[in-house]
């Protein structure tokens, strides 16, 4: 991996800069490429000097992508969306970064689509992910495929966005509550893909389930959470179906359409599936790490006592 020069489509993100930091480790190049850089100075310390680049691109544009990767030795696309016009960023915009990537001659491809990707989701973002899939292996055969479940860390919208709730209102609201989820560690997924992106010859052309090790339902998530910051003797509340739907249908509301037909079906690895252990990748389970960041959602902050187990 060293001095190679690695692409990340989506790289200044929540993911992307544990991606990069995990690739810099490693002695690569990276090449961050996005639409809008703002963020992606981040990334800029945590490597050496020269060790990373900066290129605005718009997956959706094809000459934008070729200009990206030119010159790389591997490419990463993590970009993906939860609102708006999925095909065109998850399906035509990944099938940009797949035949840009084969006519260029990298060496390897990871592609980050998502546990729940299926040509016959009741979701567009599900359908969506599933006919990215199939247009990058169309284009690049050896292609490595990654499909995580919902990503916690520190700076997530996932952990974080409950903490809220719980941490605001006398009651907390669970929407499909009996959903069922294996969150997993963005550490975990930083160092899967990168494995994945240093040896195509063992990784490429096959597909990885990543998920944490536990089953949790969305309702014991936030009970969890709420525990996690004090808050566990707060009433969690299943928000009925019928209420939800209407919910779903308010501009700017907690959830949009999409996420709510999302969440008709369990977001866990499929029996058998290879996943993080097959990439050389031990799962972190959540309580492990997550509660050092919970902290200042507690009611006294860093100077609240200790949460009892």
């Amino acid at each position: 991996m060293k001095d190679n020069l690695v692409t990340i489509f989506g790289g200044g993100g929540f993911l992307g800069r544990q991606v990069a930091q995990a690739l810099m480790a490693r002695g690569a190049r990276v090449r961050i490429a996005q639409r809008d850089l703002a963020n992606s100075v981040k990334v800029k310390a945590l490597g050496n000097l020269g060790q990373t680049q900066f290129v605005a691109a718009n997956i959706r544009k094809p000459d934008t992508v070729a200009r990206a990767l030119h010159g790389s030795d591997i490419v990463i696309n993590l970009v993906g969306i939860l609102s708006g016009d999925f095909d065109a960023v998850q399906h035509e915009g990944a099938a940009n970064v797949a035949k840009a990537a084969a006519a260029a001659g990298v060496t390897a491809l990871v592609h980050v689509s998502a546990i729940g990707a299926d040509a016959n989701s009741p979701s567009a973002y599900g359908r969506s992910k599933a006919a990215g899939e199939a247009a990058v292996l169309a284009a690049f055969p050896n292609a490595t495929i990654v499909r995580p479940s919902i990503i916690f860390g520190q700076e997530d919208q996932f952990l974080n966005r409950f903490a809220g709730v719980a941490s605001s209102g006398p009651v907390v609201p669970v929407i499909g509550a009996a959903t069922k989820f294996q969150p997993v560690y963005v550490g975990d997924v930083a160092e899967a893909i990168a494995n994945a992106a240093q040896q195509p010859g063992v990784f490429g052309g096959k597909t990885f389930e990543l998920a944490g090790p536990q089953v949790m339902s969305m309702k014991e998530i936030n009970a969890w959470v709420a525990k996690a910051i004090g808050r566990g003797d707060k009433p969690l509340v299943e928000v009925p179906g019928a209420f939800a739907s209407l919910l779903a249908m308010l501009p700017g509301g907690p959830i949009t359409r999409d996420q709510l037909a999302m969440l008709g079906q369990d977001n866990v690895a499929a029996p058998g599936a290879p996943g993080l252990e097959a990439l050389g990748v031990a799962p972190t389970p959540m309580a492990a790490v997550a509660e050092r960041w919970m902290v200042p959602y507690r009611k006294h902050g860093r100077f609240a006592g200790r949460v009892k187990a």
